[in-house]
């Protein structure tokens, strides 16, 4: 069992996920400071400051030593908008990246070869002797 395990840990894509998902939390990370840091005050003067996480409809007031009972629709407000945020800055993010692998590529040149003298008459031959033919 520890063999098969062994085996199924080292194949190359189980390697490539591990190290996708390090650097992906990584991102995350970059990307939310991104989201919340930058552009999320930018957001804020431009709409006059508002604050959607706070937004809510009250179902039922407080009363009763209980708290009030809440739709909280800013908060799910502001999820998708770090969610399109997130996701757009990703997009960029695999743009440039595939930008970067496209400059890397290398120009083939196509060079053409004249053929030798001996190719050459041996072309003209072969074609006096198809014309012999018909």
């Amino acid at each position: 069992m520890f063999k098969e395990f062994k085996e199924f840990a080292m194949k190359g894509n189980v390697l490539d996920l591990a190290v996708g998902v390090v650097i992906g939390g990584a991102f995350g990370k970059i990307v939310t400071s991104l989201v919340n840091d930058i552009i999320m005050p930018i957001i804020g003067a431009l709409t006059g400051g508002i604050n959607f996480t706070y937004l809510k409809f009250v179902i039922k007031e407080a009363g009763g030593g209980k708290e009030a009972l809440t739709l909280n629709y800013g908060n799910f407000i502001q999820n998708i908008i770090d969610f399109l945020i997130v996701s757009f800055s990703i997009f960029l993010f695999i743009k440039l990246i595939n930008k970067l692998k496209r400059e890397k590529k290398v120009e083939v040149v196509k060079v053409e070869v004249k053929p030798s003298e001996e190719v050459l008459l041996l072309q003209e031959i072969r074609d006096l002797l198809k014309n012999r033919e018909v």
